[in-house]
């Protein structure tokens, strides 16, 4: 079996620099922690999340969407390492992600709620809930579409609407959906009583089709929080308290910038596609990624302090 990667040394090494508190100073100082979706992506927080945690990010509110709402969950609940693990050994043994020969005899042609299902409750079990209730309340977005379009019309209409703001207006928080009608709900995962009611709290959150059956939570439809929001800074009960964003993709536009909220990209689009569960190459490239990125962030910080996240790197 492949091993999980271990953190850098620039994680250990920002522990002992004399330069390391201005650094540890800044992280310490953000009140939230927002978790964009991105499927596959969400990776690339993993790997920013194992050398800023240790460096002194330590979050009291966490916002999460989508896959980003599940790796939040992993990490707060130390199944990081087992989730990567677990998912290297699902992509050794998948070929394909569509299989037309499910859809002949009846079942998804799409493996991947089920894939996605099974590991959230292998990895997020009776002991793990335990431990994230002990950690930090997680916000888990998900969106509720328009009452007056019927099933499969709001997913089209939810999907258009995600994709306009996506690729023409690259907008890094989405309107259309909203002017559309689909409105965000916000649970907090602690509050789930089973690991049962978090994987579905889960599943709503990345509710997608095809990728995912249509879903339903608490008796009424739902789908992928990130079609109202993808980047759910508002999902946080105080979201002008210090946030710090970790995004999965980049943006064309500058990012916004101010003393209250902090968005971090990634240095280059992330090796892997969302929802592909056959490129194990491809999530080990984005949590590396993640890794040296936060890295960088971390050398930036000791030395320009807050200065680091107000403007353009320096050279």
């Amino acid at each position: 079996m492949q091993q999980a990667a271990t953190a850098p040394p620039c994680a250990d090494a920002a522990a002992r620099d004399a330069a390391a508190p201005r650094a540890r100073e800044v992280l310490a100082g953000f009140a939230n922690l927002v978790f964009a979706g991105g499927g596959n992506r969400c990776w690339w927080q993993s790997g920013v999340w194992q050398v800023l945690r240790p460096a002194g990010l330590a979050p009291r509110a966490i916002a999460g969407v989508s896959a980003g709402a599940a790796t939040a969950c992993m990490l707060l609940a130390d199944r990081g390492e087992p989730a990567l693990a677990h998912y290297l050994q699902i992509t050794a043994r998948l070929r394909r992600n569509f299989q037309p020969e499910r859809w002949l005899r009846g079942e998804a042609a799409f493996p991947h709620a089920r894939i996605y299902r099974d590991a959230l409750l292998r990895l997020l079990d009776a002991d793990a809930l335990q431990r994230l209730r002990a950690q930090p309340p997680v916000y888990v977005q998900v969106a509720r579409p328009p009452r007056w379009l019927p099933g499969h019309s709001a997913l089209l209409a939810g999907m258009l609407a995600y994709q306009f703001d996506k690729k023409l207006r690259r907008a890094l928080h989405p309107r259309a959906g909203h002017a559309l009608g689909f409105r965000a709900e916000v649970l907090r995962a602690q509050d789930c009583a089973t690991p049962e009611q978090l994987a579905d709290l889960l599943l709503a959150s990345s509710c997608t089709p095809p990728f995912t059956p249509a879903l339903r939570l608490h008796g009424r439809a739902v789908l992928d929080g990130g079609m109202v929001d993808n980047v759910p800074v508002q999902a946080l009960p105080a979201p002008h308290a210090p946030t710090l964003v970790l995004l999965t993709r980049r943006y064309p536009r500058p990012l916004p910038r101010s003393e209250q909220r902090s968005y971090l990209q990634p240095s280059r689009p992330v090796p892997v596609a969302g929802w592909d569960c056959t490129d194990g190459a491809g999530i080990r490239a984005a949590l590396a990624l993640g890794r040296d990125d936060a890295c960088a962030l971390l050398e930036r910080l000791r030395r320009e302090g807050r200065a680091a996240l107000l403007g353009p790197p320096r050279t």
